[in-house]
């Protein structure tokens, strides 16, 4: 790293740019006094800032005695009148704390700014608790969000969607670094085979919890318990160009207490270990398929089967069940733990 490099990430950790380049000026050229020092920086700056007076040793001092209590140099000599670098581990450390601190007061002081700017551009008595996102960037807004998810969410999925039915690679990489997710499905998207295929099949795979209802009551995600976004599902609008963000207040509770409700009653799309092993993979999808509700031709279109190649695997299944109809085979699938 150059002494340009260095004086830069001085900089950023708080050092005025006379202060960096003080410091480098020591570790490149060695101890010296304020007089030798003046000089030194008088000819670096030659040439490159024309115009500029060279360094007067007053202003030097002020440089110098601020650097001394930063822990970054020390006097040495006969007299003390030698300015030399010290080690900068522990100096550096607590100026990163600082900046830090400062950082997160700035955006302290943000976010109060821009409260303030919403009383007065929009003085309603829920300014802090709902707001509306709309146009051509709600996709956008969408994805920022949940690249800074934490630790859950929670989301009712329904179409359309504002990120046109894509994969979500978003959600798959927060499921590797250990984000909990846990979604209820609408018929309407389990049907729709190919969202299906490359967004719901390949997240569950990555370990999200997914169940499945006729219907949802409302298109939501919850993020950390903190954010919850809303927005319209295919039975209510046509249009998807806008969503409400609601923040922590007592309805973000009760829309967290809505999913918990239709999750408790939500019938589960992929079934856990106690599935018998015997049991073929096939038939653990036709069951899992069954239970959400949709029609043979999808299941069929979802697993790339034929129809005559599913009602042979059904029939199957009855048989080992011992059952005559698809309602004996689920009470049976039941009491014997398949799903």
């Amino acid at each position: 790293m150059g002494d340009e490099d260095i004086r830069g990430q001085l900089c950023r950790l708080g050092l005025t740019r006379i202060q960096a380049e003080i410091y480098v000026s020591l570790l490149g050229e060695g101890p010296c006094e304020t007089e030798d020092l003046a000089l030194r920086m008088g000819r670096h700056r030659r040439g490159r800032e024309i115009g500029h007076l060279l360094f007067e040793c007053r202003g030097l001092d002020r440089d110098l005695a601020h650097l001394r209590r930063l822990g970054l140099i020390t006097t040495t000599g006969a007299g003390g009148g030698e300015h030399t670098p010290v080690e900068p581990s522990i100096a550096l450390e607590a100026m990163a704390h600082t900046r830090s601190a400062e950082v997160h007061q700035a955006h302290l002081a943000a976010m109060q700014a821009y409260r303030g700017y919403r009383r007065s551009a929009a003085p309603q008595a829920t300014e802090d608790l709902i707001e509306v996102v709309k146009g051509p960037h709600v996709a956008e807004r969408i994805w920022n969000i949940e690249e800074a998810v934490e630790s859950e969410v929670l989301r009712f999925d329904s179409p359309p969607y504002h990120t046109d039915g894509t994969a979500n690679p978003v959600e798959i990489e927060k499921l590797g670094n250990g984000v909990e997710y846990r979604v209820v499905y609408s018929r309407s998207a389990i049907q729709n085979t190919d969202y299906y295929n490359i967004n719901i099949k390949p997240c569950i795979a990555a370990g999200e919890q997914a169940r499945v209802l006729p219907t949802v009551p409302v298109k939501l995600t919850v993020y950390d318990q903190r954010l919850a976004i809303v927005s319209m599902s295919f039975v209510e609008s046509e249009v998807k160009d806008y969503l409400l963000m609601v923040h922590p207040s007592s309805l973000l509770s009760a829309l967290t207490g809505l999913f918990e409700t239709s999750w408790r009653t939500a019938l589960p799309m992929h079934l856990d270990d106690r599935v018998p092993s015997s049991l073929r993979p096939i038939h653990r999808r036709i069951l899992e398929l069954l239970a959400t509700g949709v029609n043979d031709d999808t299941i069929a279109e979802l697993l790339g089967v034929s129809r005559r190649t599913l009602s042979r695997h059904i029939e199957a299944m009855n048989t080992r069940a011992g059952s005559m109809t698809r309602f004996q085979m689920a009470l049976h699938a039941a009491r014997n733990g398949w799903i």
